[in-house]
């Protein structure tokens, strides 16, 4: 149709990087036969120059055109003409041919003439240095093919240009890939399959060696390089090109550089890279202290040159650490153009921070995935350092408790810093500047306390002041605290504040040890605060956690959430309590041992603290159930549960209810951790069988576990049977999850046996059916089918019709196993009807989890990947990385039975990733056997041997049968 007057002409989209289509707007047009597209495609890539009759005869037919192949061409053109309707003028006809151009100014918009814009600009980011903005142009140019280019067009011309376009999308992938930074793991799964799919070509195989490099996988990269080299004498009779024998022998000598994602070529304007700026604003009002600010900032600068400058700053608590070296740090960032890290290491408390936890945060801060953060200690240091390598960034790790805790912390690397403030000086850290910070002058004491206070109110009154601020020991933070009290309060006067001071009887002696000198200065607040507000701050301070949100501080205080936010926000400018964020909460580790301090005072009986330590865990039991039920509906444990009235959240959807737990696990698995008394325990048990999902999750997995272990003990002490049974029930799922089956069946032989004794109905309908997932996957497949089936009749007799689903779904791995295929598709297409009926959305995707198994053992391929991709969707939604990265596994297992090795190690790829840090290994390792064959096929004989040496090295630890299975592998296998 025409456009009317007024209208805005519609331009005309054409795609030839996939199927040949044209459209008007949003309006497909049709573009005919084969050869009519062909004729469209051929004029398209011409960019508007005049293709004779001749040539346009030549690129459809070639050397065999049609006895009336010109008639043919005219009838073509004319029914594209008609196809293009209002646009019809666009094909013009001259001098014999034919030729595509704009209409009325509005030029064609073809996608292939948008990829070639953005490849063009994305080289014009990477010559300026902009490497994040090149790997965004690059992916929108990728992002326009569809498929194969000119899929299905005839003819000569359209063979050479479907070559041509091939080829031209490879080589932007290999500059995609080739900008990757921190992303290396998921890099391995495409550029597997993609040297798979172009085994000759020589840069996929680089960037693959290199990948895997920096993913920590050295055997395996060097693997790459074996096998290319055999390749290439086998299939063209030449060695591998200059810069891959180059890299091969980088790798060799672990040259450091290659630890650093790739950077601009020298001389060009520096790479951009993920730069944090993680330091905490500092105080206006700093004062003082300008012989420790020149020196530390002399130090910081060294690093400019070739080494890297550590500092310590040592003092006692509240001498003002950590003040200074945040305006230091801010005084020196010119010298660290790369970023700045920050974190509290907690080294005052009594849970100090584990670097293995701020090595993770520090990685994600310098732009690396979760996925590619590396499971334990020594792994994430070492791809720390891999990152900084290059840069210029200082970490200023705060509040240390000793060396041993800032070692695998520090850079390492010329041209970064480290700054470190603790309480103790670190004389035992090699090389570290050492800065001991001792107390305020009696003149930097008086500034400080006017610049809070105010020069009128000082000025008239400078003998009380200087009295208010001996009396604070001139230590900064009480002095601080002291004078935000008086400013605050407009109608004392100094010496209103001075004598306040004086009656403290025991402040002068506390102030001047140690510790004692921050809680005095505490003191000082505390006695200032109103019944309320005091009562609060005791009661908060009980609570273990990172912090504590609005909602369950409320709880813990049993007040409404406006009365609350009242409370905490007064305290918050009393500076006796942060604002981590809106509606969260926490105190300085120094503050929390103050309140607890005077929480634990004869005054204040302890019946007040179990109550408010009770709501705290009421307030979550109630949240978790009502998230549990939106995740697992029809399932009976709430049931089972001991009543508790506090109201708890609601959630309005399950997308909701999984945002809270997951942003609340920390404090939910400190709260259940410290409900250990007799009264406490069961439903702290509970509360940890609520929130399993956070077993799966992989993030918080490890503090789940040691959450269960410390209640287990506490649990026995409690002589609550019942308690002690869920709690081993809760444990064979963490022992599962991790491979370790021997200490999982210990667990549920002895949660059959407690919950038999206890009439639990929760643990002992739980118990068998975690037995029987046991026994079949130790192919004890008797035992398997009697637990499996007791299980299921305690589910049905407890009216349990989500964990009967999840019995039929584990009977039916078990038919599967043992050859009946039929029944094992019965009983897993019979769980989900289940889950379905209830809208148990996350225990579908477990439902079509094995169903999918039970097609790809029926040979049923195309239904079990759509089960299983279907299944993969939801636990991505779901946040269950451990079901993630079996998922995939299972799919490369369905590719290379399907005879697709390439896809299948792609899917093992990214099992791998989603797999790493969870467990005990015996899962990554059956991963690993399966890469190995999938590799193994494709030709990649070393890489595939790498992967079973890593296999086998995880088997013969853990003790199990595949060990020889692996072994028989790897000396049958041929070696390139």
């Amino acid at each position: 149709m025409d456009d009317g007057p007024g209208q805005v002409r519609e331009r005309l989209r054409f795609t030839v990087l996939g199927p040949v289509r044209a459209w008007r707007g949003e309006t497909p047009l049709a573009a005919g036969s084969p050869q009519q597209r062909a004729l469209l495609a051929a004029l398209l890539l011409r960019g508007g120059r005049t293709a004779t009759a001749p040539e346009l005869v030549d690129a459809l037919w070639g050397d065999e055109p049609p006895h009336a192949a010109l008639a043919a061409l005219r009838t073509y053109a004319s029914r594209l003409r008609k196809a293009l309707g209002a646009d019809a003028e666009a094909l013009v006809s001259e001098s014999g041919g034919y030729a595509l151009r704009p209409v009325d100014g509005h030029p064609l918009d073809l996608d292939h003439d948008a990829a070639e814009q953005f490849a063009a600009e994305a080289e014009k980011a990477k010559a300026a240095g902009d490497r994040g903005r090149a790997r965004e142009l690059l992916d929108a140019a990728l992002h326009l093919w569809d498929g194969e280019p000119l899929a299905g067009i005839p003819g000569p011309y359209a063979e050479n240009q479907r070559a041509r376009l091939q080829e031209w999308q490879l080589s932007l992938t290999e500059a995609h890939l080739d900008l990757e930074t921190g992303c290396h793991a998921e890099a391995v799964s495409e550029l597997t399959a993609l040297t798979a799919a172009h085994p000759l070509r020589e840069r996929l195989r680089e960037l693959l060696m290199l990948a895997l490099y920096r993913s920590g996988r050295q055997a395996e990269a060097l693997a790459v390089y074996a096998d290319t080299r055999r390749l290439l004498a086998d299939e063209l009779g030449v060695d591998p090109c200059a810069s891959l024998s180059e890299l091969h022998q980088r790798i060799l000598r672990a040259d450091a550089e290659l630890d650093a994602p790739a950077t601009a070529d020298p001389g060009s304007p520096e790479a951009t890279f993920v730069r944090p700026r993680q330091l905490p604003a500092t105080v206006a009002d700093f004062t003082g202290r300008a012989a420790f600010v020149t020196e530390l900032s002399d130090q910081l600068a060294t690093a400019e040159g070739s080494v890297m400058a550590v500092s310590a700053v040592a003092g006692i608590g509240g001498v003002g650490k950590t003040t200074l070296a945040v305006h230091v740090a801010h005084t020196a960032r010119e010298h660290f153009p790369d970023g700045q890290l920050y974190v509290d290491l907690q080294g005052a408390g009594h849970n100090p921070a584990e670097p293995e936890a701020v090595l993770g945060a520090f990685l994600r801060a310098l732009g690396t995935a979760d996925s590619a953060i590396p499971d334990g200690l020594e792994e994430r240091a070492a791809l720390y350092r891999s990152a900084l390598a290059g840069r210029r960034v200082l970490a200023l790790l705060d509040n240390a408790r000793d060396a041993a805790q800032v070692r695998p912390l520090l850079p390492g690397t010329a041209g970064c810093a480290a700054l470190i403030t603790s309480r103790s000086r670190m004389i035992d850290l090699a090389s570290a500047h050492l800065v001991d910070l001792d107390v305020m002058s009696p003149e930097e004491a008086l500034t400080l306390f006017t610049r809070i206070v105010g020069e009128e109110r000082v000025t008239s009154e400078r003998q009380a002041a200087m009295a208010v601020v001996g009396a604070c020991g001139f230590l900064p933070l009480a002095i601080r605290i002291a004078a935000s009290r008086l400013a605050a309060r407009r109608t004392w006067t100094v010496s209103t504040l001075a004598s306040k001071l004086a009656d403290e009887r025991r402040r002068l002696d506390e102030l001047r040890a140690g510790d004692l000198a921050v809680k005095a200065t505490f003191e000082l607040g505390y006695k200032q605060l109103e019944p309320a507000q005091a009562r609060a701050f005791r009661l908060l301070g009980l609570a273990d956690g990172p912090d504590i949100s609005l909602t369950a501080a409320a709880a813990l205080l049993d007040l409404d959430p406006v009365s609350t936010e009242d409370l905490v926000e007064s305290l918050v400018d009393a500076s006796l309590l942060e604002s981590a964020a809106p509606g969260r909460y926490r105190f300085h580790d120094l503050v929390r041992l103050y309140a607890r301090a005077c929480a634990e005072r004869d005054e204040h009986p302890p019946t007040e603290h179990e109550a408010a330590l009770s709501r705290l865990l009421d307030f979550y039991l109630v949240t978790a159930s009502r998230m549990y039920e939106l995740e697992r509906p029809g399932d009976r444990l709430i049931a089972h549960m001991e009543r508790v009235t506090h109201p708890g959240l609601e959630f309005p959807d399950r997308a909701s209810a999984l945002e809270w737990l997951f942003s609340e696990a920390g404090c939910i698995l400190a709260c259940a951790q410290q409900s250990t008394g007799p009264r406490a325990v069961r439903r702290a048990v509970d509360l940890l069988l609520l929130t399993r999902d956070l077993a799966e999750s992989g993030a918080d997995a490890l503090q789940y576990e040691q959450t269960n272990i410390a209640l287990l003990a506490a649990a026995r002490d409690a002589g609550d049977q019942r308690a002690e049974a869920r709690i081993h029930t809760a444990l064979t799922n963490v022992h599962t999850l991790a491979g370790r089956f021997d200490e999982a069946e210990e667990h549920a032989k002895s949660a059959m046996l407690l919950g038999v004794a206890s009439e639990d109905p929760f643990s002992s309908s739980y118990a068998p059916n975690d037995r029987g997932i046991i026994a079949t996957t130790k192919h004890r497949y008797d035992d398997a089918e009697a637990y499996l089936t007791q299980a299921l009749s305690a589910f049905r007799d407890d009216g349990n019709k989500q964990s009967e689903a999840s019995a039929l779904c584990n009977l039916s791995r078990l038919h599967m196993d043992t050859g009946r295929l039929d029944s094992a598709i019965r009983l897993a297409q019979t769980g989900i009807a289940i889950y379905r009926e209830l809208g148990a959305q996350r225990r579908l995707a477990n439902g079509m989890y094995a169903l999918g198994l039970a097609f790809a053992r029926a040979k049923r391929m195309d239904e079990a990947t759509t089960q299983l991709t279907d299944a993969l969707t939801i636990f991505q939604e779901s946040r269950q990385r451990f079901w993630v990265g079996m998922t995939h596994f299972r799919l490369a297992e369905i590719s290379l039975a399907d005879h697709r090795p390439a896809q299948a190690a792609a899917s093992a790829e990214q099992a791998l990733t989603a797999l790493r840090g969870l467990g005990g290994g015996w899962w990554r390792a059956n991963v690993l056997l399966l890469l190995g064959r999938t590799l193994h096929e494709l030709g990649h004989l070393r890489r595939a041997r790498a992967c079973w040496e890593e296999a086998l090295a995880i088997y013969e630890r853990l003790g199990v049968s595949e060990t020889a299975e692996v072994q028989d592998l790897l000396r049958h296998a041929p070696v390139a």
